[in-house]
């Protein structure tokens, strides 16, 4: 029998909200120690696009791995680097504690109090809304556990209720599914359950009161580079092969744009010593002195 071959990578088809999207800047690659860096909004500068009659004809339908990332010229607006890390939204808020549910004492899980998270997340945070969803750690003193995090299998409202236990040892509040009206979520976190060969070594699943970071699996992050500089491909056009005229009389050397709107300007002239010896020919850049006289079609005509 044959074997198939199977891909595995599929394209993000994620709601910009889920996005979030930093910024840092420099002047140049040389530049390490001052340096800009803050957060845009991802809802206004990405926008997915979505199917239209010359795809599949369902225009209601996203196109997954395809978006318009818009640069806003308030941000960038300085030649220098510019980069732009593209990660999944970071939802941060804590442990209220780590329980296990009453009729399942087995199932083991964090549980979330809604009311310490983020009013623009809240609407993930129902059942089943978190599945797939990626949960690290923070220890005391802020710093994260590097390389550890563990995946929500599953997210249910919750409520607290008190058991009669035999165990002193254990806790007697427990936890039980509810479909609504509960501002607790018990997530189950994988993996959770100790190994049939060690069932003393069950694995870390957070404490109570701990700081956690909750994110989202539905892309991988991307780095985008831009470099921001006084000139293109197309103003470099300009000067090598556009239209261009020099004044004989006041010496003014004029530069053109394929519209042959006048691009920039220059005063060329020449330096002499006092026996008339040339010492230098100047070319300087006239700025925002422009004569409109120099008009090409003027010239030419």
């Amino acid at each position: 029998m044959a074997l198939g071959t199977y891909g595995i990578t599929r394209p993000a088809d994620m709601s910009p909200e889920d996005v979030e999207i930093i910024m840092h800047y420099t002047e140049s690659r040389d530049v390490t120690d001052n340096y800009v860096m803050k957060n845009l909004d991802a809802s206004t500068i990405l926008t997915p696009y979505f199917h239209n009659s010359n795809t599949n004809g369902n225009t209601n339908e996203l196109l997954g791995g395809l978006y318009n990332l818009r640069l806003p010229a308030n941000e960038f607006n300085k030649t220098g680097i510019y980069t732009l890390y593209l990660r999944p939204a970071e939802i941060r808020t804590s442990i209220l504690d780590c329980g296990v549910l009453s009729a399942l004492p087995n199932v083991k899980g964090i549980i979330v109090d809604l009311n310490d998270v983020d009013p623009q997340f809240r609407n993930k945070f129902v059942n089943q809304g978190l599945v797939g969803y990626r949960v690290e750690y923070l220890n005391n003193d802020g710093t994260k556990i590097p390389n550890f995090y563990r995946i929500i299998t599953s997210s249910f409202y919750c409520e607290p209720v008190t058991t009669n236990l035999t165990n002193s040892s254990q806790k007697t509040i427990r936890y039980r599914y509810v479909d609504s009206g509960s501002d607790l979520l018990f997530c189950t976190v994988s993996p959770s359950s100790a190994p049939s060969n060690k069932p003393s070594a069950t694995p870390y699943i957070g404490q109570p009161d701990q700081d956690i970071i909750i994110t989202n699996t539905y892309f991988n992050p991307i780095t985008i580079d831009i470099q921001m500089s006084e000139h293109d491909i197309d103003t470099l056009a300009i000067a090598l092969y556009g239209n261009q005229t020099k004044s004989i009389e006041d010496g003014i050397y004029t530069l053109y744009d394929p519209s042959n709107n006048i691009y920039k300007q220059y005063n060329l002239f020449e330096i002499r010593d006092e026996f008339n010896n040339l010492l230098f020919e100047v070319r300087q850049d006239r700025g925002d002195n422009i004569d409109f006289s120099k008009n090409f079609n003027s010239v030419v005509n």
